[in-house]
C-alpha cells in the first residue's frame, strides 16, 4: 500500500517554498592546497575547474565502474565540502583517506557540526535570503554563483544550491546549536514543512534517482542515467573511467539495463522490489514507487532490460499494467 501524499507540503514545494529535512545527508570537508587535484583524480566530474561559489554533481566509483556513492561537490574558497548520503559517509571517508599520500590534503567529518534544512520551490531563494544577515547580498551571491557564505544570528552559515529533492532550491547549513532557530525563522518566512512521503513524490516525479534506493553498489552510472550531470567526458583519468569509456565508445553506450519511468492506471501501485514481466518473463524490477499528485496516478522508477525501455512499452508488474515513459514524469 503506497501512503497518501500530504498536499500541503507538496504544493508548497511545487508552487511556493517547502522545507525539507536533511538529516539523511553526511558532510565531508576537504582542505589543503591540493584538495581540488586530489578529488579530480578520484571523482567522475571536473573538480579542478570549480571556482569559489561553484559546485557540481559527481559519482565516486570502484575500479570496475560500480558506484560507491553519488555526491555533491562545493568549492567554498578555503575548503571543498562534499555532501552525500549519510549511511555511506564513514565508508567514503575511510576510502578517501586511503588515497592521501604526499598531497597537501586534510579530511574531516563535518556532519554533526552543522544543522541543515533545504528550502525548495519558486520562492526558495527569497525565503533563504530573508533569514540571513544582509538579504540583498545573499540574493546577489545566490544569483551569481548558486552557493554562498552568509550569516545567521551573527554566526557563519553556508548556502548550497541543490537539485536532488526534485524541485530547485537551497540547503542552509548553520551551527548545530541553531537548528531550532533556523527552522523557526524559515517557517516565519513562509516555508512549509514537506514530509517524507511528499518529498519522495517530488523526487520521483522529477526522475531523480536516490543512492541506496534507485542506485546501489552494483550500479554503473550509465544505467541510472546520471552521466550527463555526473560525468565529465573531457577530463583526465579518474577511478572507474576505463569501464565508462569502454561502454560509451566500444559498446556504443549499450548497457544491459536502464532506469526508466513507469506509470500505472487505476489505484494499484506496485511496491518497491516488485518484478516487471513481459509475456511471463522477468525483465526488471521497481526501485521506488509513489502516488503522483501532479499526474493523479501511481508512478515508479524501475530498471528494465534494454530491449524493453522504449516509451510506450507495456509491462506487467505484479498483475498491474504499467507503461514505460520518458523521465522526468513532470518537468521542473
Amino acid at each position: 500500500m503506497i501512503p497518501a501524499v500530504s498536499l500541503g507540503g507538496y504544493e508548497a514545494a511545487r508552487y511556493r517554498a517547502g522545507l525539507v529535512n536533511r538529516a539523511d545527508r553526511g558532510r565531508i570537508v576537504v582542505s589543503g592546497r591540493d584538495r581540488a587535484s586530489y578529488l579530480h583524480g578520484l571523482l567522475t566530474n571536473d573538480i579542478e575547474t570549480l571556482k569559489v561559489g561553484q559546485g557540481c554533481y559527481a559519482a565516486y566509483l570502484t575500479a570496475q565502474g560500480r558506484m560507491i556513492t553519488d555526491l555533491c561537490v562545493y568549492e567554498l574558497g578555503d575548503v571543498i565540502l562534499l555532501t552525500l548520503p549519510r549511511f555511506v559517509k564513514d565508508a567514503v571517508l575511510a576510502k578517501l583517506d586511503q588515497f592521501v599520500f604526499s598531497e597537501d590534503v586534510q579530511l574531516g567529518d563535518a556532519t554533526d557540526a552543522f544543522a541543515g534544512a533545504a528550502v525548495v520551490g519558486p520562492r526558495a531563494a527569497i525565503v533563504a535570503a530573508q533569514v540571513l544577515c544582509g538579504q540583498s547580498e545573499a540574493l546577489s551571491a545566490l544569483a551569481e554563483h548558486g552557493n554562498c557564505r552568509a550569516l545567521f544570528h551573527s554566526q557563519p552559515a553556508i548556502v548550497l544550491q541543490i537539485a536532488d529533492v526534485g524541485q530547485p532550491g537551497y540547503e542552509l547549513l548553520v551551527d548545530a546549536a541553531l537548528a531550532t532557530a533556523l527552522r523557526d525563522e524559515l517557517h516565519a518566512a513562509g516555508a512549509v514543512d514537506v514530509d517524507e512521503v511528499a518529498a519522495e513524490a517530488l523526487r520521483v516525479e522529477a526522475g531523480v534517482p536516490k543512492f541506496g534506493r534507485d542506485m546501489a553498489e552494483d550500479t554503473i552510472p550509465l544505467e541510472a542515467g546520471i552521466e550527463e550531470r555526473a560525468i565529465s567526458m573531457t577530463k583526465g583519468c579518474y577511478v572507474g573511467q576505463e569501464v565508462i569509456v569502454r561502454v560509451l565508445h566500444r559498446g556504443h553506450g549499450r548497457i544491459a539495463r536502464k532506469l526508466v519511468g513507469l506509470t500505472f492506471s487505476g489505484d494499484e501501485v506496485p511496491s518497491a522490489g516488485s518484478h516487471a514481466q513481459m509475456d511471463g518473463h522477468e525483465i526488471g524490477r521497481v526501485t521506488t514507487s509513489v502516488w503522483s499528485p501532479a499526474l493523479g496516478r501511481g508512478i515508479a522508477l524501475a530498471y528494465l532490460h534494454r530491449d524493453f525501455i522504449a516509451p510506450g512499452t507495456r509491462v506487467d508488474v505484479n498483475g498491474t499494467s504499467g507503461e514505460v515513459v520518458a523521465l522526468p514524469f513532470v518537468p521542473r
